[in-house]
């Protein structure tokens, strides 16, 4: 299969840091890629170069085979959505309002923004919510606003920066669930996670970065190891089999 999104010897540094160096990674449709690895090893950055908000200093970016600084606003929102990590909204809108954003770059079809709105309330777990305002939500309640608006979006591509990060373990749980469905029914998902075990648990593949290079790239057998965990994250860990998933579930150890 063809890939969605390409991105070719892409390199970027803040003064004398280089923070991504030398990435090149193909993405393509029906799979959930999860980048991990530690704080500061480049994760969110590679995503923000990915969605087009950072541009590289060299290499490339490749979405359907053209550039992604070539491609206009609304056409590219078309194509791919994106969660940020901060989701606070300044404004009194309702939940409701603001998962309906999602279908703007769409010309207007009442019966598919209805139908796209509704169901990302679902995913997301928000029909209790849809009348209060965004501003008075709380951390995971407004994670999980930003994220149905991702989904309305309706897009092949979702780039996903710590999605779980403010949710409990029942909407952690509802959330990656989702972006698994997605990715089954043809969708590219691209996501940063801390959890290595939620990342087990729903990625195809695992991409572990460290300062800003490739560490590892494969499934999630093949990159959770205790070797490549206890070498980049520089912790103890034991690497087990989960007993009803069949996938590696790391448990961190103090030797």
């Amino acid at each position: 299969m063809s890939a969605l999104l390409q991105l070719q010897s892409v390199q970027l540094s803040r003064g004398a840091r280089r923070i991504l160096d030398d990435i090149t990674l193909d993405f393509v449709p029906g799979t959930v890629t999860a980048l991990v690895g530690p704080n500061g090893a480049g994760k969110s950055t590679l995503l923000a170069v990915a969605a087009g908000d950072l541009e590289a200093e060299q290499g490339k970016v490749l979405l359907r085979g053209q550039a992604l600084a070539d491609w206009k606003a609304k056409p590219l929102a078309r194509e791919r959505a994106v969660m940020p990590q901060e989701h606070a909204v300044r404004f009194a809108f309702r939940v409701h309002e603001v998962v309906a954003m999602g279908r703007l770059p769409h010309p207007p079809d009442p019966v598919k923004d209805a139908a796209c709105i509704a169901d990302a309330l679902a995913r997301a777990d928000l029909h209790a919510l849809i009348e209060r305002e965004v501003e008075h939500l709380s951390g995971g309640e407004a994670a999980r606003t930003t994220f149905a608006r991702v989904l309305t979006q309706d897009t092949p591509l979702l780039l996903l920066d710590e999605p779980t990060a403010a949710l409990d373990l029942r909407h952690q749980e509802r959330t990656l669930r989702a972006v698994r469905d997605l990715a089954d029914a043809g969708a590219c998902v691209i996501v940063v996670l801390h959890d290595l075990n939620l990342a087990a648990a729903y990625a195809d593949r695992i991409v572990l970065l460290e300062q800003g290079r490739v560490a590892a790239d494969g499934t999630p057998t093949e990159v959770l190891t205790r070797e490549h965990i206890e070498r980049v994250y520089q912790q103890p860990v034991l690497v087990l089999r989960h007993p009803q998933r069949d996938v590696p579930l790391v448990v961190v150890t103090d030797a």
